[in-house]
This record gives C-alpha cells, structure tokens and sequence, in this order.
C-alpha cells in the first residue's frame, strides 16, 4: 500500500512506520492521521510483523499540524465567524481516533522521537505503548497555553524536568 505522508518497510518481523515530510519537519497534513491508521492496520493484519516501530525522516520526529498547509488550503478545517468550537473539536476528534489506532494496535509500537515532537506531534508519539527520546530532542504541547489539554490527553507528568534538557 502507498502513503502519501509516511513510508512503510517491513524489516523481518518488524514494521517501520517512517514520517516523511522532512522538509516540513514531518508537520502533520490533513492526510497523516489517516496514514498511521492504515498503516498501522496493515501492520496489525501481518502475521510476519510483531512490533511497530513509528519515526520520522529528517532531522525532526514530527513538528505538529502543518499550520501554513491548512491555512493555505481550501478546505472544511478553516472556519469562518463566528469560530464554532464543536467543528473544531469534530475535526480535531477525527485526527486523535486515527492516532490513537497506534494505542489500540494489536501488536506494540514504539516511538523513536529526535529533533521535535511538539504539539500534534507529542499526541502522535504519547499514542504509542514507548517513547524513546534522543538526549536533544525537544517535546512539549505549546498550545496547552491557550486551549488546556491536548487533544489526545495523553500527558501525565510525573516530575517536571530541569537544566539544559528542559522541556521546551
């Protein structure tokens, strides 16, 4: 099967999940979501596959939605006002029930974050059973300042981090 944002590669019993928009930091399109998904499920429909491996091309795991894209793009995610914020949450939910498809996964997945993994990008990481992170990379949820919790609700925060490894 062929995505259009992210390679799929079977190396012996496990399944590479590669995020590949690179030049773009591996920001999130209106078709990403729903290519984890049907990766995941042909993934999940392998018999040969026994653990998922999701990662991202570049020098960044994910940057988070690709705001210059949907700005940009004619289509129903651009509201006009007064701004609806059940439209925004229908959307939104859409979005997370496909990240989620790598926590409901039959078989384990794993994250392998460097670079960034902020905002959507963290959703997309915290939806797999582990996360390991690069001593530089950097993951945060930036818009929790404005809208609360993130749209996968997936942050627990067990101690806050210090020093030069900071969140953010």
């Amino acid at each position: 099967m062929d995505f259009k944002t992210l390679l799929y590669e079977k190396d012996g019993p496990v399944a590479r999940l590669t995020l590949n928009r690179p030049d773009r930091l591996n920001a999130i399109t209106e078709d990403m979501p729903f290519d984890i998904e049907a990766s995941v499920n042909q993934a999940n429909d392998d018999d040969g596959i026994h653990v998922i491996v999701l990662q991202g091309a570049g020098r960044a795991f994910c940057s988070g939605y690709d705001l210059k894209e949907f700005a940009e793009k004619d289509n129903d995610l651009i509201q006009d006002m007064p701004w609806d914020p059940m439209v925004d949450y229908k959307i939104m939910k859409r979005f997370t029930d496909a990240f989620f498809s790598l926590w409901r996964s039959y078989k384990p997945t794993i994250c392998k974050v460097h670079g960034y993994a902020v905002a959507g990008g963290s959703d997309v990481a915290l939806s797999c059973d582990m996360v390991v992170i690069a001593d530089d990379a950097r993951i945060g949820y930036p818009p929790a300042r404005v809208w609360g919790c993130p749209t996968t609700a997936m942050w627990s925060i067990a101690s806050a981090p210090s020093g030069p490894s900071a969140c953010c």
